[in-house]
């Protein structure tokens, strides 16, 4: 959004003028106090000060304008000028993202950012290219982990006749939880406490930080630490606004978000362990472990899923994944 009494509109892809005030919104779906909550605060105050005041961030959290079903719409029609969802919600426009959402991809962050700064990163840039988006940086959220109100999951068996909270558009996750003998509920990011205080449904897989900030450990006694897939975001910006800034401006934009991108991984990673003593000490949650010899057990039931995708999601890009996995410990 361009705030001034001049006609002409950067998201109308006019060019804007360098005296006009730029004032962009950046709307998200997660508490304040998550890593994206924190880096979204960051890059707005750093943006507003490297700029002079010419251009200013402003923060909407928490699904404040937009549910996590909602803000891809918002972002290609310009209603707002950056979101930061996570990887699987870009599937409704690519369905090559649901790469990310295959259990055990990756082992660790370092393998995750090695990828993702990489080709594997470009490729998945690229077809996002005909929505009217501009793809700034891959922000982490960290490794899920299993939460259910019912008994500690520590088998696949014991997955049978449970029902799951899905993040939605992505068939990987559904068909991941069906694997196990679970069903499933595709649900917005916001809804899902409500679901799962009601018992609607009875767990869910997500970060740690996310399971503290949004409370769900209240509602949900058994967690099982499985890191079996990686969530992260990617920071999109409306592509026809993104041209028409001046260039002084997104080169700020793109150097500030470069170190806050660096600066959101370091956080993203700390919040997860700090949140984990959290829910530790809590006395509310029974906390179990997944073994190796577990690990494996959950990786031959998921083992299927990449040739039942391998179409959809593309074997260059299955094998990009792997090779940069293979190429690190």
């Amino acid at each position: 959004m361009i705030t001034t009494g001049c006609d002409r509109r950067g998201p109308d892809g006019e060019q804007v003028d360098p005296r006009e005030k730029i004032v962009i919104k950046f709307s998200h779906v997660v508490a304040e106090d998550t890593p994206k909550g924190q880096a979204a605060r960051r890059f707005a105050r750093l943006v507003e000060e490297r700029t002079g005041g010419r251009v200013e961030v402003q923060v909407f959290p928490n699904s404040v304008l937009y549910k996590d079903g909602e803000e891809l719409d918002a972002l290609q029609k310009g209603a707002v000028q950056i979101i930061a969802p996570t990887t699987s919600k870009l599937s409704s426009l690519a369905p090559q993202w649901q790469l990310l959402d295959l259990p055990y991809l990756f082992e660790n962050e370092e393998q995750v950012h090695k990828a993702l700064d990489g080709e594997l990163g470009k490729k998945l840039f690229a077809t996002l290219e005909p929505y009217n988006i501009y793809p700034l940086a891959f922000w982490d959220n960290g490794f899920k982990q299993i939460t259910n109100s019912k008994r500690p999951v520590v088998h696949p068996e014991d997955f049978k006749g449970l029902t799951f909270r899905v993040m939605i558009n992505s068939k990987v996750l559904e068909e991941q939880f069906h694997s196990l003998g679970a069903d499933t509920i595709q649900m917005p990011f916001s809804d899902v406490y409500d679901a799962l205080s009601k018992g609607q449904v009875d767990g869910q897989e997500n970060t740690v930080s996310n399971i503290y900030s949004q409370r769900f450990y209240e509602t949900q006694p058994y967690l099982t630490v499985s890191n079996h897939g990686y969530m992260g975001y990617v920071v999109l910006i409306n592509k026809k606004f993104w041209f028409s800034l001046p260039s002084d401006i997104r080169k700020v934009i793109e150097e500030t978000m470069a170190e806050v991108t660096l600066w959101e991984r370091e956080q993203a990673a700390k919040l997860n362990r700090k949140n984990f003593e959290k829910i530790k000490s809590s006395g509310e949650v029974k906390i179990h472990i997944q073994t190796p010899s577990e690990r494996d057990e959950w990786q031959a039931v998921f083992a299927h899923l990449y040739q039942q995708f391998r179409s959809v999601i593309g074997n260059e890009l299955i094998e990009e994944a792997l090779r940069t996995k293979r190429t690190l410990p």
